[in-house]
């Protein structure tokens, strides 16, 4: 089974926003950048999505200059699709499904912005869709929302999605994981 990342929203949309000073994880770009490595080097496909509202004049309308990866990211390698959604999910606005289908994915790997919003919400319905789903908490990060701390509200998200609708992992543990199957890989050859 072919498996994708999927990156969510790491664009400059957030930090034109006051919010962003609260952010759960303000550095998310150098995990994010550890996973991007990490799919590379195993031939996985990495898909970046970019949340827009067109005609909102808000940081997310593409008139702002706001709706681009950070530039601290990797760049995306041509191969590499780059969405663009109007919807929470990287799926309903998009050709996501389409592109995984045509590269036979059947494992995704989240991480994003907005841990609770579009990263959970992409989480929830690539599950529905029949995907297996991996939620990389900590190249995720969130906002605070009323009396929740953003901390709050990732550990809440991992709660409901834990052994529901994906496994729940840090970077650290899918760079253990690869690094063990390059071990037995080697051994075995």
């Amino acid at each position: 089974m072919n498996r994708a990342l999927i990156v969510i929203d790491v664009q400059e949309s957030f930090r034109a926003r006051p919010q962003w000073a609260d952010t759960l994880n303000p550095t998310v770009a150098e995990p994010v950048n550890r996973l991007v490595d990490l799919a590379r080097a195993a031939g996985d496909l990495v898909v970046w999505v970019l949340h827009t509202e067109p005609g909102t004049g808000n940081a997310f309308d593409p008139e702002s200059g706001h709706v681009r990866l950070f530039e601290e990211l990797s760049e995306p390698r041509p191969d590499e699709p780059v969405l663009r959604k109007t919807s929470h999910n990287a799926f309903t606005t998009t050709n996501l499904q389409q592109i995984l289908t045509a590269h036979g994915v059947g494992e995704l790997r989240v991480c994003g912005i907005r841990a609770e919003q579009c990263v959970e919400t992409t989480t929830r319905v690539g599950s529905d869709l029949g995907y297996t789903m991996t939620f990389v908490s900590d190249a995720t990060s969130t906002d605070p929302l009323g009396r929740f701390s953003a901390a709050d509200i990732l550990e809440r998200t991992e709660a409901v999605l834990r052994d529901r609708f994906a496994r729940i992992a840090t970077v650290a543990e899918l760079e253990a994981e690869a690094d063990a199957t390059v071990g037995v890989t080697a051994s075995a050859g």
